[in-house]
Order: C-alpha cells, then structure tokens, then sequence
C-alpha cells in the first residue's frame, strides 16, 4: 500500500468518526431536551373529552391535533391556541382542552398536548 492511499484512508476513518460523535452529541442533546420537558409537564387532574364536529365527520376528516395550553398556578386552563392540525378539529379541541385541569403547580406553565380525532368510519 502506498503512503498516499495511507493518508486518503487516514482521513476518510477520521471524517467517519467526526460524523459519529456529531451524531451522538446531537442524540444527547436531543434526549435531554425531551426528558426535560417530560420533568416539566403537570399531571392532569380531570380531561374533557372533545366533540367530534359534525361537519367533520362527514367530510371524514380526522387525525391528531396539538394545542399549546397556558395553566395558571392552581391547575386552570387560561389559554389555548392550536400549533398544529386541521382547524375545524382545533376548534372542537381547544374548547374542551378550556375544561381541563392539572395539577397545582407553583407558577404558571405551557403545556403541549395531543389530542387525536380517530377517523369516524
């Protein structure tokens, strides 16, 4: 083997494991944030369970919606707002998510929540 086809593999193993320890420091920042956030969120007390439109079902639309609550420090609801999801869907949700409570906690904190409209058929 040559000197040069040496060096070209060098660098070719030292770029494959620069790739690696990228990834797995991204994958570790990743895990951190999630399991941070999961320390974070209040328990629920008592869920409302959202009405399926009309209008929805019979256009069979359905899938899951993702709201982004504000919960004052007795466990209400103050604020909700659609991120993500079909807006008729959101609408049905966000007025049940308003009836939801959770856990006392000691100041005001936004939740994310999913809630999933199974297809009506």
């Amino acid at each position: 083997m040559s000197l040069f086809n040496f060096e070209k593999r060098a660098r070719s193993s030292r770029r494959a494991g620069v790739e690696v320890l990228t990834f797995a420091f991204i994958a570790l920042i990743a895990a951190t944030a999630t399991l941070a956030h999961a320390a974070e969120s209040r328990a629920i007390k008592a869920r409302i369970s959202p009405v399926y439109p009309e209008i929805a079902k019979r256009l069979n639309v359905f899938g899951p919606v993702k709201l982004e609550d504000t919960v004052n420090s007795e466990g209400k609801v103050i604020a909700v707002k659609t991120i993500d999801g079909n807006r008729i869907l959101g609408e049905s949700a966000e007025a049940a998510m308003r009836g939801w409570r959770f856990e006392p906690g000691p100041a005001t904190t936004t939740e994310v929540v999913e809630i999933n409209f199974p297809s009506a058929r």
